[in-house]
């Protein structure tokens, strides 16, 4: 009886704003963002050579792929907060293992990391599916990318110069940062999700739903963006700083060009605006051929280390245009029973470009210096550039039955 007579914010909690997603996806952007440009160079200090530092990544990518697959199934075990709360103590983990520094500890630290990641960005999209209404999605998506912006302007250089006056430095202040992404989780008591019941019950396999991926065109095509963007963003964060190394620019240079490379992302809802009014089709098809022009530039003009910089970091603005749009054709075409199950593929393609991108880059390096690397993600973007122009020509754009024009 005493229940019934409790005020009603007390027993349920309110349904999520679009800001409390964005809160939480600016919280472990300022956990990712001060790593970001530290990683690869404590990574490259206890390796030696970039080849050996791809060999890293490929071996932590391979695992979490299958890791991010099996979180699907860890949330019909647990509840949803719990593994999203795991995520976050797999952060504290991976800081501890930083912080020791050894060639044993490091890649653990990595792989640690990126099981923390894989886990949190499982449940934060299936949370995102359940409480966003569809058209929202491109909303949210900018809205996101503003609460980021900052951490991802200020975390690379941060991280850098941290590392300056103590090495272990920036992995405790990103420790901070993953526990108050914590606490403002619970504090936010999103819960488990909204739980919609199939009719013959949740498959049993992990790796069931798979075959509902693959009959999808368009989920495919959403996730092909999905992994190229990405590996875009995996040879500007991690090859770019190596390449100012043995170019002789300095170690801090790839922080400070990065930082100020996702403090664009503040135009994210002038972008966003911009892909509304056009269509999907059409801002994914610029920005994947502005990035493939520039990215084989860069190649092109190594024997300029400076220019080469320039060129990369112009792309790095249609790099930030894909984390706009890149996301929607996938995201638009999920049907809500299978929300947690495609989240989990969706998130697969950090862990697909963090083995294509390491695995290609160590192939490369086999018979050509490190610059090529670049020319390689040029083509790839080549590739998707073609892919979407077989998009539907107003998939995202304004309707008059929204309020459109």
């Amino acid at each position: 009886m005493a229940l019934r007579y409790q005020p009603i914010s007390l027993r349920h909690a309110g349904t999520p704003k679009l800001q409390h997603f964005a809160l939480l996806a600016g919280m472990e952007a300022a956990v990712r963002g001060t790593l970001i440009s530290t990683i690869p160079i404590a990574v490259y200090d206890a390796f030696g050579s970039a080849q050996n530092l791809s060999t890293v990544y490929f071996t932590a990518g391979v695992v979490t792929l299958f890791w991010g697959l099996l979180v699907p199934r860890l949330t019909q075990i647990w509840p949803r907060r719990f593994v999203y709360s795991g995520g976050c103590l797999l952060y504290l983990v991976a800081m501890a293992l930083f912080m020791l520094g050894t060639p044993v500890t490091v890649p653990l630290a990595i792989l640690t990391m990126s099981m923390s990641t894989v886990t949190c960005f499982v449940c934060f999209n299936a949370y995102v599916l359940d409480y966003v209404p569809r058209p929202d999605l491109g909303r949210t998506q900018s809205l996101q990318m503003v609460y980021a912006a900052a951490p991802w302007a200020l975390g690379p250089l941060s991280g850098v110069w941290l590392r300056h006056y103590w090495a272990p430095l920036p992995f405790i202040v990103a420790g901070f940062f993953a526990l108050a992404l914590l606490v403002t989780f619970w504090f936010l008591r999103l819960g488990n999700g909204k739980q919609i019941a199939r009719a013959k019950g949740p498959a049993v396999n992990p790796l069931a739903y798979l075959g509902r991926f693959f009959q999808q065109p368009r989920l495919i095509a959403g996730w092909l963006f999905a992994v190229i963007r990405s590996c875009g963003w995996w040879v500007y964060v991690v090859y770019v700083p190596i390449f100012c190394i043995e170019s002789g620019l300095g170690d801090k240079l790839g922080g400070t060009i990065l930082s100020i490379s996702n403090a664009t992302l503040l135009l994210s809802p002038f972008m966003a605006s911009w892909a509304r009014r056009r269509s999907v089709r059409v801002a994914l098809r610029l920005a994947l051929g502005y990035c493939a022009l520039l990215f084989c530039l860069a190649t092109a003009t190594a024997g300029a280390p400076v220019v080469t910089v320039a060129c990369l970091f112009l792309g790095s603005f249609g790099l930030v245009m894909l984390d706009v749009a890149g996301g929607l054709p996938f995201m638009m075409a999920v049907k809500p029973s299978e929300r947690s199950e495609m989240a989990a593929v969706y998130s697969s393609f950090r862990d697909v470009s963090g083995i294509a991108t390491p695995g290609m880059a160590w192939l490369v390096l086999w018979v050509a210096p490190l610059n090529f690397i670049f020319a390689a993600s040029g083509l790839a973007f080549a590739g998707a550039f073609a892919i979407a122009g077989r998009l539907h020509p107003r998939l995202g754009a304004l309707r008059p039955s929204r309020g459109g024009i």
